[in-house]
């Protein structure tokens, strides 16, 4: 049989009315009274060759060969009516592969419902496709994959029936009758005796082919689970990291969760580890630049200066056991030696400014003050106690004072440690005490404002200590420190006299402390604008540059290293040491009771 509508041909009338209804679903009702009209007008022959066109076999089991057998007996019975031809026939393989596959089709297929009046049955909804594209395509196939021409007039080619041998042929047929031209599937055992039928099967094929290709799955990375979906894979993931989300991931969770708490644990240890051995070489470093290390003090630094001098060749073996004989005898005594005292500063000092007072309105200056410096011994770190030996040699040429110090000598820089450590034992200052570890003697520590008020409280010395915490003026300037420095050395004055242009004080100097160093202030000069310059001693300065005071050509070379403006004093925080008279054994007490918590008076 061949399909009235389109070039199909050689096919039963079953395959025929599938055919139609699948390919022209709109053209069902013409094609089915051309259909009619052909059979009524047809011969006994071409009836009994419209009846073998029914039979497709495939040779793969027992029962198959039987239906062939079954056929080939009908075929031996002779012609058969027309009427017989419209009796429906079971469903060939052709039809049933074809049915089956049906929902795998190309993109140009749209599904449209049909009514259940056709030969081959009801259904509720068939799949219509575009019988052009898919003819057009099913050439172009099968003349890659078949290799053959494909004449446009299907309607001369063969319409034999298909018929099978499997004795001879090991693959499945779709042959006819006359089995002069057959077209095996390339892809598979199927022969079929129609090249249209052929392309029909290979363009199953490939569209199973794009159906598994296009399918993708994806597997969980952290279980065995495959999703089509990537959403739904993501979803899945996050149930993994969310720790009791879900139970069958509880046990990965519960050892994913101890091991980042070990991890935390070993990274938190290693850091504070890090950070203990960090602080451990910091406080070393400031145990090394404040003297606390335990490499000696005062002596043993002597010692190693002159075994470097004596191995450089700057001193002979006999200068360095002369040397080594008289520190050893002032160490014994506790006083100073006397080798970096500069005497007379102050004096020269007036005798400067009464010739040349060009630019000077007015100079106050304390009592007299000896100078002393730095020496091998405490260089880098004696300043503390070297300015209190400037404040102590003031002390003792003030009369009031005299009653409270019985000896009248400059004690020596171990010397002044042990009064300290003895003003600790006193109850002065615990704080400071607990700092240095109750010891001060045979180490480099440096000492500031509060040792030096514990040990003016300890002679019985009235003293308190001035703090200007923060600058009061541009530039990080401490202007209100040059005004107290001056209420301080003019307040002995009184107001009925006019003050000259030098004033010799009997005020002691006063101690002043800031980050890393410390000086004495001697004296103030106050300029014809109003500006004020603080005079200095500092233990920095060597003795030869002190003693320059002293020499005409050479004084302004040691004013240089004395005079010091609001511009040269820019430290974030200074503290002043200032002697305020003497006191009595009560007062005394309550002094060594209020210092357990040091109090400063703080300007402003």
């Amino acid at each position: 049989m061949s399909c009235p509508l389109c070039s199909l041909s050689g096919v039963s009338y079953d395959e025929m009315s599938f055919h139609i209804s699948t390919a022209h679903p709109e053209n069902r009702g013409r094609a089915q009274e051309l259909h009619c009209v052909s059979t009524s007008s047809s011969t006994p022959s071409s009836c009994s060759s419209a009846g073998t066109s029914s039979a497709c076999i495939r040779d793969l089991s027992a029962s198959s060969k039987r239906e062939t057998a079954s056929h080939s007996s009908a075929e031996n019975c002779g012609p058969t009516k027309t009427n017989m031809s419209l009796r429906r026939s079971p469903p060939t393989p052709l039809m049933v592969e074809l049915k089956q596959r049906r929902d795998v089709i190309p993109p140009s297929v749209r599904t449209t419902p049909v009514s259940g009046d056709s030969p081959s049955g009801t259904m509720a909804s068939v799949t219509v496709v575009n019988s052009l594209a898919l003819t057009e395509r099913c050439h172009r196939t099968a003349k890659k994959l078949v290799g053959r021409s494909i004449d446009d007039d299907d309607d001369d080619k063969d319409k034999g029936a298909f018929t099978s041998e499997p004795h001879k042929v090991k693959q499945k047929r779709l042959s006819s009758s006359g089995a002069e031209n057959q077209f095996p599937c390339p892809m598979c055992e199927v022969v079929c005796s129609n090249s249209f039928i052929l392309q029909q099967h290979v363009e199953l094929h490939m569209q199973e082919q794009n159906t598994a290709e296009g399918a993708k799955s994806y597997e969980c990375p952290m279980c065995s689970v495959v999703f089509t979906d990537s959403f739904l894979l993501q979803e899945h993931v996050e149930l993994h990291l969310d720790y009791g989300a879900a139970t069958s991931c509880a046990g990965s969770s519960d050892s994913d969760l101890r091991l980042a708490k070990e991890l935390q644990q070993k990274e938190e240890w290693r850091r504070r580890e890090q950070e203990a051995k960090q602080e451990a070489v910091e406080f070393k470093k400031l145990q090394r630049q404040f003297g606390l290390d335990g490499s000696g003090g005062y002596r043993r630094q002597v010692e190693r200066s002159m075994d470097k001098a004596v191995s450089r060749g700057l001193m002979t073996p006999a200068e360095f056991h002369s040397k080594m004989a008289d520190m050893m005898e002032s160490l014994a005594s506790g006083s100073d030696d006397g080798k970096t005292r500069t005497q007379g500063m102050l004096e020269a000092l007036s005798e400067y400014y009464q010739k040349q007072t060009r630019d000077c309105v007015h100079v106050w200056l304390s009592s007299e003050t000896d100078h002393y410096c730095s020496s091998e011994g405490d260089k880098g770190w004696g300043c503390g106690y070297r300015n209190f030996q400037m404040l102590l040699s003031s002390i003792h040429q003030i009369d009031t004072f005299s009653q409270c110090l019985k000896e009248r000598v400059i004690p020596s820089i171990p010397k002044v440690q042990c009064m300290i450590e003895e003003a600790w034992k006193e109850g002065l200052d615990p704080q400071g005490a607990c700092h240095f570890n109750q010891r001060l003697q045979g180490t480099r520590a440096w000492i500031g404002a509060t040792e030096i008020y514990a040990l003016l409280i300890s002679l019985g010395i009235r003293a308190r200590i001035i703090d200007f915490h923060q600058p009061t003026g541009p530039g990080d300037t401490h202007p209100r420190l040059f005004e107290w420095v001056k209420q301080y050395f003019s307040q002995s004055l009184g107001s009925h006299r006019l003050p000259s242009r030098v004033i010799r004080t009997p005020q002691p100097p006063l101690y002043l402390q800031h980050k890393g160093h410390s000086r004495s202030i001697v004296g103030v000069e106050q300029k014809k604008n109003g500006s004020l310059c603080l005079l200095l001693l500092d233990p920095s300065c060597s003795s030869g540059d002190a003693r320059k005071l002293f020499h005409q050509d050479g004084i302004k070379v040691a004013l240089r290293h004395m005079r010091y403006f609001p511009s040269n004093l820019k430290h974030k925080q200074y503290q002043v040491v200032a002697i305020d008279g003497i006191l009595s054994p009560e007062e005394k007490q309550i002094c060594a009771l209020n210092s357990r918590t040091l109090r400063a008076e703080r300007v402003p």
